[in-house]
């Protein structure tokens, strides 16, 4: 590692942690030339399959455009940043795990659905309307239906707004 004070290539670790949850490690290190101290951090570079839209077009894998389509769907919504950014982090490592040089971007929008699923019904809905681009009433109507029918899950984001006990 070249010293970003003087420039020469001696340098050596004199420290070494594991940092972000183990996922980098931060280094200390010192130049053997001028004796300046500095830190770097080491990650590992994992690449994300490319993103094959619905005209054949592909694109990089754009975790900011993922993220922003979820924020949209949950806008007003009472989900934390926490759980909004562990969904995103879930859908992330879902997609990398598959081991996928390609995946359709239609995989990733029924990802998205189901992680809103499990955050926030009416940020589901809301995502669904526009992504299964629902044409009028009765296709909200007949989501709203299959939502209702599956079973009872609480989504752990939801606030009561009643002083009345759950059913």
């Amino acid at each position: 590692m070249h010293c970003p004070f003087c420039g020469a290539n001696d340098t050596r670790v004199t420290d070494s942690r594991l940092v972000a949850d183990g996922d980098q490690v931060r280094r200390r290190r010192q130049c053997a030339s001028c004796q300046e101290r500095f830190t770097t951090y080491e990650t590992a570079e994992l690449v994300m399959p490319r993103v094959v839209k619905s005209d054949g077009s592909r694109e990089s894998f754009n975790e900011a455009k993922l993220r922003a389509g979820m924020l949209r769907a949950l806008e007003k919504r009472p989900v934390s940043a926490e759980a909004i950014e562990a969904a995103v982090e879930r859908i992330r490592q879902t997609l990398r795990a598959r081991g996928d040089r390609e995946i359709n971007a239609r995989d990733i929008g029924e990802s998205v659905m189901q992680a809103l699923k499990t955050l926030d019904h009416v940020a589901y809905i809301r995502f669904a309307s526009v992504y299964r681009k629902f044409q009028d009433l009765d296709e909200f109507r007949a989501e709203i239906d299959r939502l209702s029918q599956e079973p009872n899950q609480e989504s752990s984001s939801t606030v009561r707004h009643t002083s009345e006990p759950p059913k």
